[in-house]
């Protein structure tokens, strides 16, 4: 793990730098109180996890690429790519300007880019395998056990999830019915074919038997 000063956030010890500050303000700024609250325990989950595995990783990466993984997912977004690469961009972009260099900026695109792809997450860097970790965690209780319960108590008491399903599944929702051509491949078609009526989603197996080749 990279070393660098530290501070307890909720019981978590966590990197305390201008960096890790500046993005906790910006993602304060970008999103509703329950999503930051909702990226606020993502990173602490995911610090955790690191912490518990002896997982040697980089731990601002961690922190921004968690604490930003959301700031496209709200009622306003607008495409014209998935939520997830559109974030991703604003991401890198805030940690250049940060003074970030590539490859850590990079990791913190990728962090945000696959944050609901956790089929290719887990599988990336210790530092994108942890923020997916971390926020698969928070969203559907993966690994929940891995974390002391006194210490997840503590950190939900502390960043409460503030009616999270029901506002998350709204924001995904108003996602699907404004921008449909951005929710095929990834899980917001999920809460299309669940919530929203008349969606649907082409099929990939139609798109390989109509690619343009006789074979």
């Amino acid at each position: 793990m990279t070393e660098t000063a530290s501070r307890m956030l909720a019981g978590m010890s966590v990197p305390d730098t201008p960096l890790v500050d500046k993005a906790i303000e910006y993602a304060r700024e970008k999103c509703e109180p329950y999503l930051f609250n909702h990226v606020v325990r993502s990173w602490l989950f995911a610090a955790r996890l690191g912490q518990i595995e002896g997982v040697v990783h980089d731990a601002a990466v961690v922190a921004v690429g968690t604490l930003l993984h959301d700031i496209t997912l709200n009622e306003r977004f607008a495409g014209p790519r998935r939520f997830e690469v559109e974030g991703a961009d604003l991401a890198r972009t805030f940690a250049t300007e940060s003074g970030v260099d590539g490859r850590r900026a990079q990791l913190i695109w990728d962090s945000v880019a696959l944050n609901s792809t956790p089929s290719i997450g887990l599988y990336k860097e210790p530092e994108v395998a942890l923020c997916t970790a971390g926020i698969g965690l928070d969203v559907i209780g993966w690994r929940y056990d891995a974390i002391p319960a006194a210490e997840l108590v503590r950190i939900v008491s502390e960043f409460p999830r503030l009616g999270m399903k029901q506002k998350m599944t709204k924001c995904f929702c108003c996602i699907v019915e404004k921008n449909p051509e951005t929710t095929y491949d990834n899980f917001a078609r999920d809460f299309g074919e669940r919530f929203v009526l008349g969606y649907k989603a082409p099929s990939v197996v139609d798109l390989v038997l109509n690619a343009p080749f006789d074979e």
